[in-house]
């Protein structure tokens, strides 16, 4: 790890009467979503105020309470000392309550991400831990007080070390069985181009290298022109809509024709695509059509 990153906090990991001394890191950048000042027209900046709606006076934040809305425009009202009541009280020690086969949590309940490097001499029982979840095929769940609240945390182990992973409760993370998506068959041949596809541009492992943020790179370019003086012009940048301008097309045909596509180059050695076997051309009917939906257009802010 870079001698220049920052730890948040010191913590403790603790599991039966082992304890393990860890070093709490970010792992995103915060600051790497670019971000727009509100100014008035003549380049002045705008102060953000809060304002009595009845009686359209200002309010000062030291004037401030809050409230919970029980009924319509009915409040119960909280005073700081009495929220101060009602948080968790802090604490540097994680409490490891179970191991877990790490396949058992969904992604849905995944939050924010932390990484986790060995503090002053628990650099043997942080290497004991890493060991030990990746040989069992196992992570932690722990309770975690940080900051003021109680979160459940997850703490698995890759190549490299440990990484808390912030969970949500349930009650915050939605089921696609609440959808009622209705139940739909696919034959055999639909299946075997759509398999035949996904071994096509098949890839071994993720690379998060492979991917970059367009958009941001647009904005930062953007802002180079504007500093230098010039005009920014509409980009020719592809619009993704319907195929075929919005007409309802074949699945079977729509596989086919995906097939035909040679994928994208890929950087570094490119993975030999599987063999296709084309099946005989059959005719559509018109209730086939009717049922194949085109794709949403992607909508550009």
């Amino acid at each position: 790890m870079a001698t220049s990153t920052r730890s948040i906090a010191s913590l403790t990991l603790s599991f039966g009467l082992v304890n393990v001394p860890v070093r709490l890191f970010s792992a995103t950048e915060s600051g790497a979503d670019i971000r727009f000042n509100l100014l008035d027209k003549d380049g002045s900046r705008l102060k953000q105020q809060y304002v009595n709606e009845r009686t359209r006076k200002v309010v000062e934040r030291k004037d401030m309470v809050k409230g919970y809305e029980i009924e319509d425009n009915q409040f119960v009202l909280f005073t700081p000392e009495e929220l101060k009541e009602l948080e968790e009280g802090s604490s540097h020690v994680i409490q490891i309550v179970s191991f877990v086969p790490l396949e058992s949590i969904d992604p849905l309940f995944y939050d924010k991400s932390y990484l986790l490097a060995p503090d002053k001499r628990g650099e043997k029982p942080y290497a004991l831990l890493a060991e030990a979840l990746r040989q069992s095929g196992r992570c932690a769940l722990a309770k975690w007080p940080w900051k003021a609240k109680q979160y459940v945390a997850q703490i698995r182990a890759n190549e490299d070390g440990l990484i808390l992973q912030q969970l949500r409760y349930s009650a915050e993370v939605r089921s696609l069985a609440a959808l009622e998506i209705p139940k739909t068959t696919v034959s055999k041949p639909e299946l075997q181009l759509a398999l035949q596809l996904v071994e096509q541009i098949a890839a071994d492992s993720f690379d998060p290298g492979q991917f970059h943020d367009e958009e941001k790179e647009r904005v930062l370019a953007a802002i180079e022109e504007k500093v230098k003086g010039k005009k920014i012009v509409m980009s020719s940048r592809e619009e993704h809509g319907p195929v075929g301008g919005g007409q309802v097309i074949d699945l079977m045909d729509a596989l086919r024709a995906s097939l035909g596509k040679k994928p994208a180059a890929k950087e570094g050695k490119a993975k030999a695509s599987a063999k296709v076997t084309p099946l005989p051309t059959r005719k559509t009917t018109s209730a086939k059509r009717a049922g194949t939906q085109a794709p949403a257009k992607r909508a550009h802010r």
